[in-house]
């Protein structure tokens, strides 16, 4: 089985990562895991944190020469913020009081799980919460999703990520058939990472102004999937549903609160008839001999991958760290004040896209894992190659 486990805070020393199950000789290098983390770093919208990390992972243990030799990696991404929190975030000894006092939370901003994770925790200095709720955790699950990128690249799958929708600017919608459509380079391009340089640029635009009136602005990010094969997951348990695994892994994403597939909420206002993707034969050249005409399910029936392109849309709320504080209480004194303030970002859907990419990515590593197991890449790939000689026969 593979998977993955994070630790650390947003202001401490480091985030680490463990990965358990990833195969040996998977081909592994920092520079690669690094180049996807100066993606999530990018962005119209974002703030000063940015300017103070340059993320980088150190590969702590699992490797030797080059490549992964199947036992337990270790990352470890250090937090360059933290030479500013030393003295709150000691993960030993004591701080002066007046330090801690200067970093407490005592007013949980409406939105984020301030006040949910205190009353779950028992703590009233928020704090506790605030740094391991924050959105920097997802720099960990952008190195583990960097590792698996690498695995399914060995099996020609590609991940590819763009955003629809910031505030009330949506993108046009075009027809994207595979991965080396030009628009994921005009999207890898954008500010906003958004294909449609019209919509793109007003997207900016509207940022600068939510900026200004000290706002924040949500959107929708979407995640193509190519070369995925038939019949990764399975129908026969709910846990094993791949679509299931696929929207938990966006949902898990820090301000995601709407997963679509395919056509997903549009489908509710058609009939079945223009639904469903009627099924033809005789295309030599797929995977399979039977294809469908058109791509509503993205990708998914029956929680299985069906060997067309997966297609997922996630929708994203606005921050929940306003520069206008928002009426909240005190914990302390049980009186109405304004919501803590903590550095923060106009918006992060671009970002956003990107950690999408990478939690997509983890899934269908681990669902290939699954399929075509092996404690080598080499019997993994010798596997995979007599399940798609199989459905060349079907």
């Amino acid at each position: 089985m593979l998977r993955f486990l994070t630790a650390g805070e947003s202001h401490g020393p480091a985030l680490t990562v463990i990965i358990e199950g990833m195969p040996a000789g998977v081909p592994l290098r920092a520079d690669a895991i690094d180049a996807d983390l100066r993606l999530r770093q990018r962005g119209h919208g974002r703030g000063g944190r940015m300017q103070i990390e340059h993320d980088t992972v150190e590969i702590l243990g699992g490797v030797r020469h080059g490549a992964t030799i199947g036992s337990p990696l270790a990352l470890l991404i250090r937090n360059r913020d933290f030479a500013n929190w030393r003295d709150a975030m000691v993960v030993e000894g004591n701080s002066a009081d007046a330090v801690i006092a200067a970093r407490a939370v005592h007013c949980p901003r409406p939105g984020h799980a301030d006040l949910a994770g205190g009353l779950k925790y028992d703590v009233h200095d928020l704090r506790n919460i605030v740094e391991r709720a924050s959105a920097r955790e997802t720099a960990a699950r952008m190195a583990a999703g960097s590792v698996a990128r690498v695995l399914l690249r060995e099996f020609d799958i590609e991940v590819h990520g763009q955003v629809r929708q910031i505030g009330s600017v949506v993108a046009a919608a075009g027809a994207v058939v595979s991965s080396d459509d030009p628009g994921w380079a005009a999207a890898a391009a954008s500010p906003v990472r958004c294909a449609d340089a019209q919509a793109g640029a007003a997207m900016v635009a509207l940022i600068d102004a939510a900026r200004f009136a000290k706002e924040t602005v949500g959107g929708v990010f979407e995640i193509h999937a190519f070369g995925v094969p038939p019949g990764l997951g399975s129908h026969v348990h709910w846990d094993r549903r791949l679509d299931g695994l696929l929207a938990q892994a966006l949902m898990s994403i820090p301000g995601v609160k709407g997963v679509e597939i395919g056509l997903g909420f549009a489908q509710a206002a058609l009939y079945g008839s223009k639904v469903h993707d009627a099924i033809a034969w005789g295309n030599a050249a797929a995977t399979v001999p039977c294809q469908r005409l058109t791509n509503h399910a993205g990708g998914l029936e029956g929680g299985i991958s069906n060997g067309e392109p997966i297609v997922l849309r996630a929708v994203m709320k606005p921050l929940a760290t306003v520069m206008q504080p928002l009426p909240s209480v005190d914990l302390r004194t049980k009186v109405a004040a304004e919501a803590h303030l903590e550095r923060s970002d106009i918006c992060v859907v671009p970002a956003a896209s990107v950690v999408g990419e990478a939690m997509v990515a983890w899934v269908l590593a681990a669902a290939l894992c699954e399929k075509c197991g092996g404690d080598t890449l080499v019997e993994m790939q010798r596997n995979y190659r007599g399940y798609l000689a199989q459905l060349a026969e079907y």
